[in-house]
């Protein structure tokens, strides 16, 4: 039954009569594989004047649904099937509007499903298609990271310190306890009331040590979403007096971004997806960057699935542990914010001292906090 899907959605939709039955009224994933593909290999039937009685399909009609089209094809195949794909809808079957033509781009709406096709189709972008989907990428970031920040930086500015003042005036910093105390010479007796002449409020502490935060984000094909979200992390970290921020990009090869970690789009231009996992080598590389172990925190962003010798990976993750630097494994998250990622290197991992979790940016500024406590 298997092997007769796949025949049939190799063959195509017009392959099922002469198949069995079996292999007909293909279901789930199978079903949407068959879709994605009809999409764009139809067009095969239709330049030879066959029809199926339904509209003529075409890229045409909802640039929209194109986008969603190159969403489905990279969740559903191989990383090296997508790029088959992508290579014959862009050389074979004309599919350029998008890398070639301002005018459909403009049209777009962005957002980060758009974001992570332009990521994705990134090396085919120049001249002004280039610059107008820099543009759109930097609308996508702020968006986003006006979503995030608030929270985040909240979370990270400092906590309270209950023995200082503060002259600024902020609610949530309000001492009730304080405000009685220096207001209490003022009680009118005949009235029975505290009169309030000074409001008493909390000062928030400032880290003078900078803590070194070390990002290292997995860039292969099925990690768009988490790369995306670690870049503008990067951005809101890196605006912190209390955080030396670097990032580092890999998949077999290691690029570091760190010059760039203030500016997520210029991080996100340089990104390159696709490719193996060489999670080890990576992780060697930022053993580099601690200069003082006790305060520095590496967050390894990836799937876990490793594409070298495990051993080594769990060599380097241990050698770390030892020497005292703050470990953290983020499993990437898919577009319903659930995990997926390789558990058994993940626990492999967890027991060489590197703390595996699947958080969103928020949930890890509050992480980041009970650490750096």
């Amino acid at each position: 039954m298997k092997d007769l899907s796949r025949w049939r959605l190799v063959l195509g939709k017009y392959a099922e009569q002469g198949l069995p039955n079996q292999a007909n009224g293909l279901q789930g994933t199978s079903a949407r594989m068959d879709r994605a593909l009809d999409y764009l290999y139809g067009r095969e039937y239709k330049g030879r004047g066959l029809r199926d009685g339904t509209a003529p399909g075409s890229l045409d009609p909802s640039q929209v649904s194109l986008v969603t089209w190159l969403g489905e094809v990279r969740e559903l195949f191989p990383q090296e099937t997508v790029e088959i794909i992508e290579k014959h809808a862009l050389d074979r079957y004309g599919l350029t509007e998008l890398v070639t033509d301002p005018k459909t781009l403009e049209r777009l709406e962005p957002n980060q499903q758009l974001l992570r096709t332009l990521l994705s189709l990134r090396g085919h972008l120049k001249g002004d298609v280039l610059h107008l989907a820099r543009r759109i990428i930097r609308q996508v970031v702020e968006e986003i990271r006006r979503q995030l920040e608030p929270e985040v930086r909240q979370a990270l500015s400092g906590r309270l310190n209950r023995f200082r003042h503060s002259p600024m005036a902020i609610v949530q910093n309000f001492d009730a306890k304080g405000t009685i105390r220096k207001n209490l010479k003022h009680f009118d007796r005949e009235r029975g009331q505290l009169v309030i002449e000074q409001l008493r409020f909390f000062e928030r502490n400032t880290r003078r040590l900078p803590w070194d935060i070390i990002l290292c984000v997995d860039q292969s094909g099925s990690m768009a979403d988490s790369v995306i979200h670690s870049a503008v992390m990067a951005g809101i970290l890196a605006a912190l007096p209390a955080f030396r921020v670097r990032i580092v990009v890999f998949d077999t090869s290691v690029v570091d971004l760190s010059g760039h970690a203030d500016d997520p789009v210029e991080t996100l231009m340089r990104v390159q997806l696709g490719g193996g996992t060489d999670i080890a080598q990576a992780v060697r590389y930022c053993t580099q960057l601690v200069e003082n172990p006790h305060r520095s925190v590496l967050v390894l962003v990836t799937d876990f699935c490793e594409g070298a010798p495990p051993s080594e990976l769990v060599r380097a993750v241990k050698k770390l542990a030892e020497a005292r630097v703050k470990l953290l494994g983020l499993a990437s998250l898919d577009s319903q914010a659930h995990p997926v990622y390789d558990r058994q290197m993940a626990e492999r991992l967890a027991a060489c001292g590197m703390e595996i979790a699947a958080l969103t940016p928020q949930k890890l500024a509050h992480w980041l906090v009970k650490v750096i406590s």
